[in-house]
């Protein structure tokens, strides 16, 4: 087998192996591939893998040895998965690796809006505590998450275990959906319509996928039937947002914060009205990211590589 990995360096930096994949065949990894570079790159491959490099239908036409397409993470938009296809290129994923890691930096940006660790950190390395004459003081408000809503838009398995999370703090937890179907009832979480969930949450927390029907979700009109003292936190889509009218809300005080991993274009256009705005927090696109994290998608992605080559395909798309 002829197998091209077509943006290696996100998976693995440096601190991971390919050996689950140099195992089945012969092995080409690169870092970064541009759309230009994937016809002369994977012209003999049998398998390709990528993350975020897209394989259009015009790519995998020009591909015509290729039987497989890999895709290391969950969302598989990146690929034309109709005319894979149509092709007879079986497309596989990888599903629940992140699981643990998202909702981790989910309470990481709650928590930061809570308490500003690193503000009184520079506060106190800066001399303001060694000057200061009294025993304690803050640099900003502090808050308790305590007997407070966590609003989850979207309850799949990081919605779930984002929920248990906030139970644990204390919190209480509403929830709503895609609109779909009404999920099984969970201990300890109150499943409500998002008219309601964005009226009662003081965090709101996105676990949605990004779909027709899901795109700016979040805009002025539901932003305008939040609490003013609202957090809001995206660690799913970027599109999911309407970020114009989130960065306006923030400036206008109609929306306390927004902690935000993921944003609609990646890296962001330098214009991105979300990284001058007041009161926002902007991770590069790492809660997926986590060594741990990363080895399961590793594993998960070999293991799938290796149940195609063994006849016997899992995670497979369409």
């Amino acid at each position: 087998m002829n197998i091209v990995v077509l943006d290696g360096y996100t998976l693995n930096p440096g601190d991971l192996d390919w050996s689950g994949l140099q195992a089945l065949g012969e092995l080409t990894v690169y870092e970064r591939s541009s759309e230009s570079e994937i016809v002369e790159r994977a012209a003999q491959a049998d398998m390709v893998l990528t993350n975020k490099t897209p394989l259009s239908a015009q790519t995998l036409e020009q591909l015509p040895k290729l039987r497989y397409v890999g895709v290391l993470a969950t969302g598989y938009n990146i690929v034309d998965v109709q005319a894979a296809k149509e092709r007879g290129v079986v497309v596989t994923n990888v599903p629940a690796y992140s699981t643990h890691s998202v909702a981790q930096l989910v309470f990481a940006l709650v928590l930061e809006f809570c308490h500003r660790v690193q503000r009184h950190s520079d506060s106190v390395l800066q001399g303001d505590w060694a000057g200061s004459v009294d025993f304690s003081y803050s640099v900003s408000p502090l808050v308790e998450l305590n007997n407070q809503t966590m609003g989850l838009i979207g309850l799949g398995q990081i919605g779930k275990q984002t929920a248990l999370i906030a139970l644990a703090m204390g919190m209480k937890v509403i929830a709503t959906g895609s609109g779909r179907t009404v999920p099984q009832p969970v201990d300890g979480i109150e499943w409500v319509s998002l008219e309601e969930l964005l009226q009662r949450a003081d965090v709101i927390s996105l676990h949605c996928p990004l779909t027709p029907a899901t795109n700016e979700l979040i805009n002025a009109e539901r932003i305008a039937r939040m609490k003013p003292s609202a957090i809001l936190i995206n660690t799913a889509r970027g599109g999911l947002l309407n970020e114009a009218d989130v960065a306006q809300a923030l400036n206008e005080g109609r929306l306390a914060g927004a902690g935000l991993d993921v944003l609609t274009v990646e890296p962001p256009k330098p214009d991105n009205p979300l990284l001058h705005a007041q009161n926002v927090i902007i991770t590069p696109h790492i809660a997926w990211a986590t060594k741990e994290a990363r080895a399961r998608l590793m594993a998960v992605a070999s293991s799938n590589a290796r149940s195609f080559v063994e006849g016997r395909p899992v995670n497979v798309i369409g």
